[in-house]
């Protein structure tokens, strides 16, 4: 029995701050942008990401690259 792993799909997921806590504690709230290329480059899609939130009013804090794959099994 192996496994085979395939391609599924892949998200950008962009964590940013959207303001200020009373107690002064960052608000955080995050966007994932679907169907993105599975193979892109990690530069590409880290640039792609800066290059989005160059036109927000918003801080980009962190960047994920989520790539999936589905695991089969072949007898």
């Amino acid at each position: 029995m192996a496994v085979v792993s395939a391609p599924s799909g892949a998200a950008l997921v962009l964590v940013y701050q959207t303001g200020l806590s009373p107690a002064g504690a960052p608000i955080t709230s995050q966007r994932t942008l679907n169907n993105i290329v599975y193979n892109a480059s990690d530069q590409a899609v880290y640039d792609a990401a800066y290059a989005i939130f160059s036109l927000s009013e918003y801080t980009l804090l962190d960047v994920y690259f989520r790539r999936t794959d589905e695991l089969t099994n072949e007898v």
